[in-house]
């Protein structure tokens, strides 16, 4: 993920010099989401090198809205309606069905326990700088914010990755496809701006939850294109996450 998160730093810092920096007012946000952006990018590249694709992704994406709903309640004062945060426990039950399968084929393997909490680790700084994000945006504008965000992490991210990797094998990994790459950084920066929209049209609880369809999406393709096993669970587990959407937009 090294390069993705540089690529996408370029880019933001292009697009920064339209819109110039973020009220001050949001500076402090930023710093703090920018330290915990930095453990998750660290985390989860840790955590796809080491576990099975679809056991990290549906439980990293798919827990954090339990601690977002958790967060926006105590924090931001938000009062989900009934129907809301049924939708929300669809959700994370629907994570819980993608990632049991893994566990259940692992037969209680140390390896896979120790998957699983790494990913939880994930989760719960995903829900702190959703948690930080949602109370910026909601007090200045989105798209500097977000531009900042993209410039200044990956002064940390690479420091952390040219310790782990080395010069050489970090270079490497740009030798490979880069096309692949671009679109990843391009992709991601569009991704955070749309999701940055979003926090500012809905109560946080429910715009953070329904940003882990992403959860059913990083299930399919690691089927699709990792060779990893999809089954009648996962299937069932990306229904009820669908199903649990629904009920967020008709009731919540």
């Amino acid at each position: 993920m090294g390069w993705q998160v540089i690529l996408s730093g370029i880019l933001a810092l292009f697009l920064l010099l339209l819109t110039g920096l973020p009220p001050r007012s949001m500076w402090t946000f930023a710093a703090i989401s920018m330290a915990l952006e930095a453990v998750y990018f660290i985390l989860l590249s840790n955590a796809y090198s080491d576990h099975e694709f679809s056991l990290v992704y549906p439980i990293a994406r798919g827990t954090a809205p339990a601690f977002l709903m958790l967060w926006s309640v105590l924090f931001l004062h938000e009062k989900p309606s009934l129907g809301g945060a049924f939708g929300v426990g669809m959700i994370v039950c629907g994570m819980v069905i993608i990632g049991a399968t893994s566990l259940i084929q692992s037969r209680g393997s140390k390896l896979h326990w120790r998957g699983v909490l790494v990913a939880l680790a994930v989760a719960l700084i995903i829900s702190l700088y959703t948690l930080i994000d949602g109370t910026a945006v909601k007090n200045g504008p989105p798209l500097p914010y977000a531009l900042t965000m993209f410039v200044f992490v990956p002064f940390l991210t690479t420091t952390y990755n040219l310790r782990r990797y080395g010069w050489k094998q970090f270079a490497a990994a740009w030798q490979g496809p880069r096309i692949p790459l671009i679109l990843t950084a391009i992709l991601g920066v569009v991704a955070y701006l749309l999701a940055l929209t979003a926090y500012t049209l809905a109560p946080l609880s429910y715009s953070g939850a329904i940003r882990e369809v992403s959860v059913v999406i990083g299930a399919f393709l690691g089927w699709q294109f990792l060779e990893e096993k999809m089954g009648a669970q996962r299937v069932l587990g990306s229904l009820v996450i669908f199903a649990g959407i629904l009920i967020i937009a008709i009731f919540g």
